[in-house]
This record gives structure tokens, C-alpha cells and sequence, in this order.
């Protein structure tokens, strides 16, 4: 199945775009997102603090209090509290967005963060623990499998390639579900996601193959719930080369026969330089690919973990 961006949307916190919306007429925008995310899904922009009524520029506003439940405070009138107008407005985008794949906020945000916001202390300085932002809290709330990540931590390469691979399987799975859901394409599905599974977590592909194989006297509506809950978190493990390069030997198992003795050494030579850190992910991964150019395998050739997102964001490059 070719990977398509026609139709992904993708959530965004607006300064992320470079909107002016920050507390001091300012914006935060991303090189990532605004000069290569862009070109491969539709962005659809929110700014919480502007969405609430906040004008801008305006009083910054900071988390305080209990970092399990802060509040959201003015730092110049503490009378300024907008913690109740954040969480629901949270809840309030997370019930329009099923057009939505994924959720990109912005880093640190009283409102956006995901993690690790500074929330402060009566003595003035921040607890230990950081909390999230109000919205992204009620957000993530609302929709646990909605894929989302901080742009901050998407410099990180293995967890960009991580999200873009957990929105476009998102995607995938809402396509199933306007197509109208069969216990066969469910289980068409999960063979395709074999090796991804496998990838990121072996246990959790392993358990959900037996609960599909006994799911038969489970209404399929309640099941598929149970089941894409499992699937996405599953995927939200970032893999290892390790777990990369056994993924790669399974997929050489197919191609044992036909390749000669040199051309089998030079691939697990590849997959070996591979595992040690030497060469990344798209080495090993373009050979086999050449080979199966050359011996053509259906079963491999509709695995996700081929091509799980679009070749040009060349985001194995660097794994």
C-alpha cells in the first residue's frame, strides 16, 4: 500500500507556523514543520491562550500549585486565572478533531506542553516535577491514541521518526473505519503491521495476534476499540536498532533462497554494521529493498514497516 498525505491533518500549535501569537506578539516557528512537515500534511492552527479570549501580547500566564493539577495564573494579576477556560477548551478541540492524525504543540507552554512544564511554588520557584499545559493535558485526556509530540522533542530523529510513523498508521486505520470495518480487514491490518509491531514491541504484536485470533464471540465494533487502543500504544515505543535489526534478518529470511552466498554475506554484514551504529537504518533496509526488486514477495512487499511514511522526509536517514 502506497503511503498518501493527500488527506492527513495534523493539529499544530499556531506559533509553531510562525503566527504572531504568542504573550509578547511574538511566535516560536519551526524550521521542521514550516519548511519540510508542511509539504506532506495540512496544518490546522490553534492558539488556546488567543482561543480562550487572551489578547495579544497580553500577561504571560504560568502553572502553579500542585504539579498533578495546576492551575493556570497571571504572573503579573494573580486574580488572572484561566485554568478552568483552558481544560475546556482542551475538551472542547479533542471532540472536533476527527479529521485530525496528530498533534504537534509547543514545548514548555503553560497551555501546549506536553511535559516537563516549570510549575511553581509558593517560595517562587518551580517543583521538581513539571507538569503539562492545561489544554495539551485535556487534550491528550480525551484522545489517548491521538498521536501528539512537542516540537522541542521532535529534533530528536528516532522520536520524529516515531510520530510521523504513529500518524500515518492513524491515518490508515481511520480510512479502514470510513471504508466500514471487517473482521477481515482487521486482521489484513494487523499481517501488515507485522514487522512495525514487531519493531517497536514483539510482546504487544504477539498478544494482540492471540486476542485477534480469539476475538470471534466479541462484537467487532467493542473489539476494534479494545484493539486500535493497544496498537497505538504499542507503536508509541520508539524501536531499537536492536529490535531494527532483527526486524531486517526476518525480512533477509525471505530472501534466502534466492539470493547467492556473497550477496546473503553482504547484507548481513550491512545489517551487522547496522546494529553496531555504524550505517544507518536506509542502508540495510535500500538492499533489501533491491533485492526484493529483483525476487518480488507480496506478503513483504504489503508490510507498513517497508514504507511506513513517505520516502522524501528521509526520516530513517538518521536512525
Amino acid at each position: 500500500m502506497a503511503v498518501t498525505t493527500n488527506t492527513i491533518k495534523i493539529g499544530i500549535s499556531a506559533c509553531l507556523i510562525g503566527q504572531p501569537v504568542r504573550f509578547n506578539g511574538g511566535h516560536k516557528a519551526s524550521a521542521l514543520c514550516t519548511e519540510i512537515l508542511s509539504s506532506h500534511f495540512e496544518f490546522k492552527a490553534v492558539c488556546p491562550e488567543q482561543a480562550i479570549g487572551l489578547g495579544t501580547p497580553r500577561q504571560p500566564i504560568r502553572l502553579v500549585g500542585d504539579p498533578k493539577k495546576p492551575r493556570a495564573i497571571g504572573t503579573v494579576n494573580r486574580e488572572l486565572d484561566v485554568s478552568e477556560a483552558l481544560t475546556a477548551f482542551g475538551q472542547h478541540t479533542a471532540e472536533q478533531i476527527d479529521d485530525i492524525c496528530g498533534y504537534i504543540l509547543m514545548q514548555k507552554s503553560p497551555s501546549c506542553g506536553m511535559e516537563r512544564v516549570k510549575v511553581y511554588q509558593d517560595n517562587g520557584y518551580p517543583a521538581a516535577e513539571g507538569g503539562s499545559g492545561l489544554f495539551a493535558a485535556a487534550l491528550m485526556r480525551a484522545r489517548p491514541n491521538l498521536p501528539v509530540e512537542e516540537d522541542g522533542r521532535l529534533n530528536d530523529p528516532v522520536i520524529r521518526e516515531n510520530f510521523i510513523t504513529r500518524v500515518f498508521a492513524y491515518a490508515e486505520w481511520r480510512r479502514l473505519q470510513r471504508a466500514g470495518l471487517t473482521r477481515k480487514a482487521l486482521i489484513c491490518f494487523h499481517e501488515r503491521y507485522k514487522y512495525q509491531l514487531m519493531a517497536t514491541c514483539r510482546e504487544q504484536y504477539q498478544l494482540l495476534g492471540r486476542e485477534l485470533a480469539q476475538s470471534a464471540a466479541k462484537p467487532l465494533d467493542l473489539f476494534a476499540v479494545e484493539y486500535f487502543s493497544a496498537f497505538m500504544s504499542a507503536l508509541k515505543k520508539p524501536a531499537s536498532r536492536g529490535s531494527h535489526s532483527n526486524v531486517l534478518q526476518h525480512l533477509m529470511g525471505y530472501l534466502k533462497r534466492a539470493l547467492s552466498s556473497p550477496e546473503k554475506q553482504e547484507l548481513q554484514e550491512l545489517i551487522q554494521q547496522y546494529r553496531l551504529g555504524i550505517v544507518p537504518l536506509v542502508v540495510p533496509l535500500t538492499l533489501i529493498k533491491h533485492h526484493l526488486r529483483r525476487h518480488p514477495h507480496a506478503y513483504i512487499e504489503r508490510q507498513a514497516y517497508m514504507q511506513p511514511h513517505p520516502e522524501n522526509l528521509s526520516l530513517r536517514n538518521a536512525l
